[in-house]
């Protein structure tokens, strides 16, 4: 077990230092030149968490995905007052149509139609409202949104995330406009949730542990669509403890992601525990 542990706690400190690090991006990430394969033809679009950024929050899903042969692009968005690197603060209606530019700046980049999004915590809810209100719909096959969150969560869940990501009181003050969206019974909350959250046309895949203590309740990850797919890890994988940051490394979370993708590509459980919330 304590052989375990250790790449597993430094692999958490390295999300949890996103608000100060910086990183060069991920070999065989962002490469513009790349031209999608016959059996990965779409892109995938990685997105971020609040308080997060591209190469620190996908520090091992991006290389992973690039190395089973897609063309792997991450964006950093949403940037506020606490500088280039913490992202995810601005309203998550401003945060969606800078993602509906960088897809279609990938688009263009790969000669691709569409793309695949991926995306952990407020890398789900983003995409969501993309997808439904910003046109986003007719450009992606495939979403996958895992620590996802469409229905809000409480301010004890935004105050967990504040204090794993070393970020004090910023991400629930006047700084962090997209927090006070993620209140249950916000505006931007009723409207996602009006009338459901997926539309016609791509495929939904929800990925959510039990054990998450930043999306409070959990369930605010899943929700019932004929183009939907909820995922409770602990249903599948057992010996699966990750909490909320954790869901980034966790191999078993990139499994069900390579699948959801490409549904050729197995699922295989392993034990993870993650020291994070």
């Amino acid at each position: 077990m304590r052989k375990l542990l250790i790449p597993l706690f430094a692999a958490v400190g390295l999300l949890t230092g996103a608000a100060t690090a910086s990183a060069a991006p991920t070999s065989g990430v962002n490469d513009y030149s790349c031209t999608p394969s016959a059996q990965h033809p779409e892109p995938v679009v990685l997105v971020h968490g609040l308080g997060a950024n591209g190469p620190l929050n996908f520090a091992t899903l991006a290389p992973t995905l690039a190395g089973h042969g897609y063309c792997v692009f991450y964006l950093t968005y949403g940037t506020g007052i606490l500088g280039p690197t913490v992202g995810g603060l601005k309203p998550m209606e401003d945060s969606a149509a800078e993602l509906g530019a960088f897809v279609d700046k990938v688009r263009v980049a790969t000669g691709a139609a569409k793309v695949d999004i991926v995306g952990h915590s407020e890398g789900s809810t983003v995409p969501a409202y993309y997808l439904k209100f910003l046109g986003g719909a007719a450009k992606v096959t495939h979403f996958v949104g895992f620590g996802a969150n469409y229905a809000g969560t409480s301010l004890d869940g935004l105050a967990t995330l504040a204090t794993l990501l070393h970020l004090g009181p910023a991400l629930t003050g006047v700084g962090c406009a997209s927090c006070a969206e993620y209140l249950p019974g916000s505006d931007f909350l009723t409207r996602l949730d009006a009338g459901g959250v997926a539309v016609p046309g791509p495929t939904y895949t929800n990925i959510v542990s039990k054990y998450d203590t930043v999306v409070t309740p959990y369930t605010s990850g899943i929700f019932t669509a004929p183009n939907a797919t909820d995922i409770v890890l602990q249903d599948h994988c057992s010996l699966d403890f990750t909490g909320h940051l954790g869901q980034a490394v966790d191999p078993n979370v990139a499994s069900f992601v390579l699948n959801a993708l490409d549904p050729s590509s197995p699922v295989r459980c392993q034990p993870f525990f993650d020291p994070g919330a």
